[in-house]
């Protein structure tokens, strides 16, 4: 065998694992945008739920009614 062809094996070897490496990170892409989407859908389920406080409550927390108000009309993405 000469240098070159071990040279151009190794250089196949390294491919197909970088290759197999994307595969793997493809593979993981839904999985986490399943997560992100679940979190998204969590943090405007919360503050919906902030909106319906009353005043009391919000004051019990430390919140004024614009400041849940400011906070419950963020995107869901935000």
């Amino acid at each position: 065998m000469s240098t070159i062809d071990a040279i151009g094996e190794g250089v196949t070897a390294a491919s197909a694992a970088e290759t197999h490496g994307s595969f793997r990170n493809l593979a993981k892409a839904p999985h986490r945008l399943m997560r992100w989407l679940a979190r998204c859908i969590e943090r405007r389920r919360t503050r919906m739920s902030l909106l319906e406080l009353t005043d009391e409550q919000l004051a019990d927390i430390g919140i004024s009614r614009c400041d849940a108000y400011r906070e419950g009309i963020r995107r869901f993405y935000d």
